[in-house]
Parts: C-alpha cells; structure tokens; sequence
C-alpha cells in the first residue's frame, strides 16, 4: 500500500501520554468538532480510539468497545499486542504502525486508531463508512437497454463494481495517495497479465511526482497534471461513468484511475476514434450498432466542418452549381454572416451553461424562453438568417450526438478556429484550417499512442473495426497498438 507519509517521522513509544498529546495536537482535538479522541480503561491499561465522526460506522466501534469491555484484568500483562490483534478484536482489516504520522494520516481517512499503554504500536482498525449515494444510471451515458448501475463518489465502490464484472485474479487494484494536505486516496487499475507495463509504470510514476496541497476537482486535477498540455483542448483519456465501459476497457489492455470523491473514471491511454464510441452501440445488433456509429461519425463532422463549410459557400455562391443555389442566403443579410455566426456561437454556449445552473424544474421555461423569444424574434427583427439558425441547429445536435462531452466542447473550438479562418483568408482558409488541425491532432500522443490512430498511422484492419461495429465473436484480438502481453481475447 502507497502512502505519502514521512516513514522517518514520529515513532509510537511506550511513553502513553506522551503518544496521545502528539495525535491530539496533530488531529486538533477539541478544535475542530468531528475529531474524537475517546479515552478508555480496560483490563487495568488506559487506551484511546481517535476517529473521525461521519467517517466510521457506530456499528463497528460499537462492537469493538464490546469486545474491549470484555478484557478482565490481567489479561493483557503477557504479550498484549499479540493478545488484541489475534484474540480480542477480531476485525478482518487491522494492522499495526510505529509511526505516528501514519495513525494520524489514518485517522484521516475514516480509519479508527487505538493506542494502548505500554504498546510501541498503534492498532489500525478499518471501520470507515463513507457517505454515499446509490448508484444510479449516468445521464451523460445513458442506454436504451443495458445496466443501471454508474460510479458512485466513493472509491471503495467503484471498485467493488468493476471487480463484479472483472473477475480475474490477476486485476491489480493499486492504492495511492496524492496531496499533502488532502491525501486523496486514488487507484490504479489494470490486468497485470494483459496490459502493457510501460504504460502502467508511465502512469504509477506520473501521479507519485504530483506534489500539490489537494486534488480539489478531483479526476480533472489529477488529469491535468498527467497530461499536461494545457492549452491543448483535445483530451488525452476516457471519461466514463459506466462500470461496464471500464470493464470493457480493462480487458482491451487499458488503465483506469479511480479518483476518490468522484463517479469519473479515467481510462488511458485512448485515442480519438475510441472517445467516439458509445455502449449503445454494443447493446444493439452488429448492423444496428454499426449503422449507428456511423449517424454519430456523421454528426460528429457536421458539428466541425459544416457551418465553415456553408459560409465558404454563402460567400462564394461562384462555387455551387446552379441546382444547390438554395444553400445559400435568399436574400442580402443586414448583420455580417461572420457576425452571426461567432455570436450565434457565443449565444449557444450561454444557454448552455444557463442550462446548468438552472433548477430541473426551469429548464423547460428557460428552453422555450431560447428558442422562442430570443431565436425568433431574433430571425423576424433581420439578426440571424433563417439559413443560418437550420445550420447551427445542425451543428449543435452533432455537438450533442458527440459520446464524449470533453471532446464536443474541443470540435466547438476547432469549428471557431475555421470560421474564422474562412473568415481571413477565404477559400484557403478553411483548406489551410482543416491542415493544421489534422497536423496538429497527427502530432498528438497519449502516453506515446498517436492520437489518430488507427487513421494515421494507418491500419485497414483496425480502421474497419473503428467505422463499424464488428460482431464480438469476430473480435479476437486486442488493439496491437496496446501492445498488451496476451493479444488475443
């Protein structure tokens, strides 16, 4: 078990008192409400439990002061840790520490910790229950037929429900800690005897050199710090909510990381076309499944290229033959199309974010406040074209078809940049546009997987297993570019 503690700091003595006044200053017992520091005497010695109030079950600490009170004296004269660890309390998780810091660090966590007179050790009973909800279904991951069951915020379940599904012996659930002060606990998953170590030892390497004070904002903090690139908006790793996604995942060769505190599980490495995958698809019928993947593939382009595309063609009606004269604008706009569309743009993202800080229960009003009174009224007074409200409209649901929600708001961005582009330099700008983003995502790896690929380099293969979906009988290998120890499934 990874721990961030000093293994040189403060040892347990047989000095009692001594022991209890260094956890009672380091917890702030008495400062602060919900640490308790229960002082006991049971077969003639003095013990105290230190424990975190909202953090233990009563149940639990309620049988161990049971098994404590039956102590006579007496009992614990002969070799007393032996006596308790193996006799008296009979709790399936208990360890033992000569460091202080490490009890302290417990006791943070929801750990109960019980310091004897005259035992050099601190007793580590695991009694933690965490608040939690149940887990319910995604929103953002939602499937028509199939599980209901997502991640929760509480790691210890995460993990329980990813190990219902993956039931090899060889899956590693690897504990650490990141954050000076906050001391999240985070897990590293992985099949040891199918994923590739380089990728494990990269990414267990990465989150043990993160030296921060907490993870605030959870799998994202943590996230930023593994990728970096921060000016990059294309994400490096899988989101998901859905424990069958990450089992599915597991057992192509991947890594998870749980984050403590959030239902997000990163999935690395991963590529472009694998953030556009749905389990929908694999709820469906192979030809169903695929005829699907490729309607998102479908929207995906649209939500980038067409709006860039349309106004290339509005500007430069030369360029459509006669017969597809209607694509264009039937009259002169009175606004600059480049106007209406950057705050067309602009507009959309605020209903969206309005969208999510709006009560369930106003979302509806505020739904017909959008579309109505601004959308329309907006089309009547001469502000947009009515051209332009059918191709955002059509761009906006290939925003919201995208499976991925980091990766719609990236393609926002990239239809931005070749608006403007087009905007500039005309023609050439949306060619010169569309070739420096391919460039640009062609230079991208995830843990030195090319972000493009199977698409560049490219690999027939895999690539008709990214257009379509291929029956799960037919799919007997796993991703090469993995390089996974057992390729085949």
């Amino acid at each position: 078990m990874f721990v961030l503690v000093d293994q040189n700091g403060h040892k347990v003595t047989r000095n009692y008192k001594q022991n209890i006044q260094y956890l009672k200053d380091e917890l702030g017992v008495g400062k602060s409400f919900d640490v308790l520091a229960t002082e006991l005497r049971y077969a003639g010695r003095d013990m105290t439990l230190f424990m975190i109030d909202g953090l233990i079950d009563d149940r639990q600490v309620h049988l161990l002061m049971k098994f404590l009170a039956k102590l006579k004296p007496g009992d614990l004269d002969v070799d007393p840790l032996t006596k308790l660890m193996k006799t008296d309390l009979t709790y399936a998780d208990i360890s033992t520490d000569d460091n202080l810091d490490k009890a302290v660090f417990w006791v943070t966590c929801g750990a109960v910790v019980l310091i004897v007179d005259g035992i050099s050790q601190a007793i580590i009973i695991d009694a933690r229950q965490y608040p939690t909800r149940s887990p319910a279904e995604p929103d953002v991951e939602r499937v028509i037929r199939g599980a209901r069951d997502g991640f929760v915020e509480t790691m210890v379940f995460n993990t329980a429900l990813t190990r219902r599904r993956v039931r090899d012996p060889s899956l590693r659930m690897v504990y650490m800690s990141v954050g000076r002060r906050s001391k999240t606990d985070v897990c590293v998953a992985y099949i040891e005897d199918i994923a590739n170590p380089d990728v494990v030892k990269r990414i267990k390497d990465s989150i043990s050199k993160i030296d921060v004070d907490g993870l605030p904002m959870a799998e994202k903090t943590l996230e930023e710090f593994i990728g970096g690139r921060h000016f990059n908006p294309f994400p490096f790793v899988r989101y998901t909510e859905r424990p069958d996604t990450a089992a599915v995942h597991l057992l192509e060769g991947h890594v998870l990381v749980f984050v403590d505190g959030s239902p997000v599980v990163l999935i690395m490495p991963s590529t472009f076309w694998n953030q556009l995958q749905h389990v929908e698809e694999y709820r469906q019928k192979p030809i169903v499944g695929s005829y699907l993947r490729l309607v998102r593939y479908f929207a995906v382009w649209a939500s980038i290229f067409l709006l860039p595309l349309w106004y290339i063609f509005t500007t430069h009606p030369d360029m459509l033959p006669t017969p597809y004269n209607f694509i264009t604008l039937n009259k002169t706009p009175e606004v600059p199309i480049v106007v209406q569309l950057i705050s067309i743009e602009i507009g959309m993202d605020a209903v969206r974010m309005a969208t999510i800080h709006t009560p369930s229960a106003l979302a509806t009003a505020l739904g017909l406040v959008a579309t109505l009174m601004i959308g329309q009224i907006a089309v009547s007074v001469g502000l947009y074209s009515p051209e332009l409200i059918l191709y955002m409209a059509v761009a906006a649901i290939g925003t919201f078809a995208t499976p991925l929600y980091e990766l719609s708001l990236a393609n926002r961005l990239m239809r931005v940049m070749l608006i403007l582009f087009s905007f500039f330099f005309g023609v050439p700008g949306y060619t010169i546009g569309s070739t420096l983003a391919l460039i640009f995502m062609t230079r991208m790896r995830s843990f030195q997987i090319p972000y493009l690929w199977p698409f560049i380099p490219f690999n027939f293969r895999e690539m008709a297993d990214i257009l379509f979906r291929v029956p799960i009988p037919l799919k007997s290998h796993r991703p090469p570019i993995l390089l996974t120890k057992d390729p085949d499934k």
